[in-house]
């Protein structure tokens, strides 16, 4: 869609553009592999990624510099990488409101912290630690499991000992799925909140409408914001793909993005070399998106934060950041 887009207007400085599609797989290596083959295979003049954190490095490594790369996911920040541009809102933004949102609002103040056992877990837990703590609030437990842990009875118990006002979890994907469920399934969903700060409207479908009490998130894009930018997106995202596609998301929508950033920065460098192109982030508008609350936003720039409540399959948005 990003790219019939981009070809409609024109292409990119007079050329139009080819899509290439490759599979990053499950591995740090091989999403590092992937891009090289788009590049060195397939002559691609630049990556737009959607992989994990920890194949983030690897992917730019493998780039070497040879062509720029986008990088559109949410993430924990802190990286400084001179050949890549990242789009995607980092836990410190999407957390510092969110927490001063949960203490005020719903008065927590006794915090119990679940995540993986990966990079994205462990620093984000770090900075909610610091956070908590600056905020006069107490951490009255932490657990950091494996993938495809038991998130059996006697997790739920050891929750239950310690007893939090919130759960904050940094759970991935499926493992997300599982821990909701087990968690209203014990008994716990009506006394104790729930808040995770990487939950799309994919994985609430996997949680099920009946697990879903005092279930809390905060992104910068939800498919329920009611905005002009929003509107006009999912306007574009029906006519393109049906009535009925898979649910618009925050990682489908910051890939798109991705590729709107990249046209509009080249443009603005009259190249497509990463240095000149870095030059304009946060100063060239985006031809396209569904984030923001302005009619222009800015390639690169950060975008309002959202909290919303999940209530079914949907999300209700509380407050914007």
């Amino acid at each position: 869609m990003a790219v019939a887009e981009i070809n409609a207007g024109g292409g990119i400085l007079g050329r139009r553009v080819e899509l290439v599609i490759a599979d990053a797989g499950s591995s740090d290596r091989t999403a590092a592999e992937a891009a090289s083959a788009v590049v060195q295979i397939d002559e691609a003049d630049a990556v737009v990624a959607l992989v994990t954190s920890s194949a983030r490095p690897w992917v730019s490594r493998s780039l070497g510099g040879r062509v720029p790369l986008v990088y559109t996911p949410q993430n924990e920040g802190g990286i400084s990488d001179a050949g890549a541009v990242s789009i995607g809102e980092t836990t410190p933004a999407i957390l510092g409101p969110s927490l001063h949102w949960l203490i005020e609002t719903k008065r927590v103040s006794r915090f119990f912290l679940l995540g993986n056992d990966y990079i994205w877990p462990d620093r984000s837990m770090a900075v909610a630690k610091q956070m908590i703590i600056d905020a006069g609030c107490a951490i009255v437990g932490q657990k950091v499991l494996p993938f495809g842990a038991n998130y059996d009875d006697r997790l739920m118990a050891e929750i239950d000992r310690t007893h939090p006002d919130i759960v904050m979890s940094w759970l991935l994907g499926h493992e997300t799925v599982v821990f909701n469920r087990a968690f209203a399934e014990f008994g716990l969903a009506s006394r104790i909140l729930r808040f995770s700060s990487a939950m799309d409207e994919t994985i609430l479908y996997g949680i099920g409408e009946d697990y879903t009490e005092n279930l809390f998130t905060a992104s910068s894009y939800f498919a329920t914001l009611r905005t002009k930018n929003n509107s006009a997106f999912l306007e574009r995202y029906h006519t393109c793909f049906g009535e009925t596609p898979p649910p618009a998301n925050s990682f489908g929508e910051s890939v798109y993005e991705g590729f709107h950033c990249f046209a509009a920065l080249a443009q603005a460098a009259g190249n497509i070399r990463m240095a000149d192109m870095r030059k304009n982030v946060g100063r060239v508008a985006l031809a396209r998106t569904a984030r923001g609350l302005q009619a222009e936003v800015a390639a690169g720039a950060s975008h309002p934060v959202f909290m919303a409540a999940a209530e079914g399959h949907d999300f209700r948005l509380m407050a914007a950041f």
